[in-house]
Order: structure tokens, then sequence, then C-alpha cells
């Protein structure tokens, strides 16, 4: 099983020692949001997880909630259907040939919300001191929506 990434590879080494574990896992829970919004969990996901899909679908749980809560942090091909892995595989890996020519996951991630934090006057200490909110989500979807345009036509 090709484990796309894991809140643990985050919080070791470099993480701030200020934050706590949780905010290792804000940018895989919102591209997870993402999946779960648009339907692209896999079918053991959709009968193990029924009741946090849709308290994720209704904004009463937080994608990184889900993911610590049901996927035991980690995030795999075990949770996407075929469809969600084929575009995980090219757009949350850099290496893919997808995410060299038009770029990945963590790389637009970041950009937004640097640009983001620019139009508002600060800049954020690190990647992971990106606040879990349904707002940075809401203005996230929007760049993964377009990825995920550009992906479907790179891939016909």
């Amino acid at each position: 099983m090709a484990k796309y990434d894991d809140a643990s590879w985050h919080y070791g080494g470099d993480y701030p020692d200020n934050l706590p574990d949780e905010n290792a896992s804000t940018h895989i829970g919102m591209f997870l949001t993402w999946c779960i919004d648009n339907d692209l969990l896999s079918e053991e996901q959709l009968e193990d997880s029924e009741e946090d899909i849709i308290a994720v679908k209704n904004r009463e749980l937080k994608g990184s909630e889900f993911l610590i809560n049901n996927c035991d942090e980690k995030f795999s091909e075990y949770d996407l259907s075929d469809l969600g892995n084929e575009f995980a595989r090219s757009y949350y890996d850099e290496e893919s040939s997808f995410a060299e020519s038009y770029g990945d996951y963590g790389s637009d991630y970041e950009e937004h919300f640097e640009k983001e934090a620019k139009k508002k006057g600060f800049e954020y200490e690190s990647f992971y001191h990106i606040e879990d909110t349904w707002e940075n989500y809401n203005s996230l979807k929007p760049v993964i929506d377009a990825r995920y345009e550009q992906w479907k036509k790179y891939r016909d």
C-alpha cells in the first residue's frame, strides 16, 4: 500500500517546538477534505467512516481530524477511489511528470498561503503555522479545483 503522506513524517526533526503535533495534519487534511467533497474516497472509507465523512461535508469535522481519527494520521491509497488515487499520484507526488509540468500540492499549498498572508500584511513562520480553518480551506479549494481540471486534460 502506497502512502502519500503521514503526519509523523512532519512532526519529527525540524518541526517547530511551539506547535502541537496536530498542525502536521493540516495540509494533509485540507487535501483529504477536497477528496471527500469530490467523492473520491475508497469504498472501504465510505463503509467504515460514513458518519465522519458526512460530518466533514457538513463542516462539523475538519479533514485533519478525519485523518487523525480515521486514518491513523496516514494518507494512503487505501483512503481513495481509483480516480482519487490517480489524481493523488499525479498531484500529491512532487516528482510525478504532471507535478513537474504543472505543480504539486505541497508547493501550491505553500505558495497560496504565502500570497494570502502577504495580502493581509504578515507571513507565516512556517508551513505548519497555517491555521486549520474552513476559511483557509475555502480559499485553497479553487487552487486544487484548477489543478484537477488541468490534470483531467493532461491524462486524456
